[in-house]
């Protein structure tokens, strides 16, 4: 599995042994096989500071769930009765809640995909992947940091190279990883309150380059890409790499 943790700020993850009560992260699973609660419990309850503290079998009770709980953390499946995944991420950010999302489902079609991730979902797993992939990737969620099977990143490198989500309607991701795109010959023109510099940096993220090639192509340093970086999100309101990235294919980048 893939990390995408190269944020404005990052923070290391919880590590083992962890006694503080405050440092543990709290998850809710919200599926509607109850096997795949039960595995998901097993796999990851107790593990690394992390304790499962609710299930729900659909999209309408997890919502309920996650406002009377308020975990960190939702494990999420995309298909299921009475409110699918997505409608229930969706409804999770209009309600402001901080749960962070991570996806997981045994559907990696890019309809799926880009939908989770246009919602608000911080990472998109497949149900096979492995317990230690699992447990990272909701250790890694309250930095809103990224991470994807790797059949998922390849996903979502094919369309950044493909050039899908230029518009509202033809939902974008990011091309992170191997095989990332080149940047485009000719700058587009930044979108109202965004700076030329600070869109040329969007691009390139879009584009999968890390904070490291972005400084180089752009001859800036690490800290003013990160500088860069926080304003973005900040006025795309997005909260990780990933969202950036569509939205500024969806803005035309």
């Amino acid at each position: 599995m893939v990390s995408i943790s190269e944020t404005g700020s990052d923070t290391s993850g919880t590590g083992d042994g962890i006694t503080d009560q405050q440092s543990r992260t709290r998850v809710l699973l919200v599926d509607d096989e109850a096997l795949m609660r039960a595995g998901l419990r097993l796999m990851i309850d107790g593990a690394r500071g992390i304790d499962v503290v609710g299930e729900a079998a659909d999209g309408r009770s997890g919502l309920d769930q996650a406002r009377a709980l308020e975990p960190d953390v939702i494990l999420m499946d995309v298909r299921m009765p009475h409110m699918d995944g997505i409608a229930a991420v969706r409804a999770l950010r209009e309600e402001g809640s901080p749960a962070r999302v991570v996806m997981l489902t045994a559907f990696d079609t890019d309809e799926f995909l880009l939908d989770a991730l246009r919602a608000g979902a911080v990472s998109f797993l497949l149900k096979d992947s492995p317990p230690q992939q699992v447990v990272e990737a909701v250790l890694d969620a309250p930095q809103d940091r990224a991470r994807f099977s790797p059949e998922v990143l390849a996903r979502l490198v094919r369309l950044a190279s493909d050039g899908q989500g230029t518009g509202p309607t033809d939902a974008g991701t990011t091309g992170t990883g191997p095989g990332r795109a080149a940047p485009a010959e000719a700058p587009s023109t930044a979108p109202t309150g965004i700076t030329e510099r600070e869109w040329e940096v969007g691009r390139l993220v879009a584009r999968g380059l890390t904070n490291q090639e972005i400084g180089q192509q752009l001859f800036l340093s690490l800290a003013t890409v990160k500088t860069h970086l926080g304003r973005l999100f900040d006025k795309l309101q997005v909260t990780n790499r990933v969202q950036l990235a569509i939205r500024v294919l969806e803005l035309g980048g």
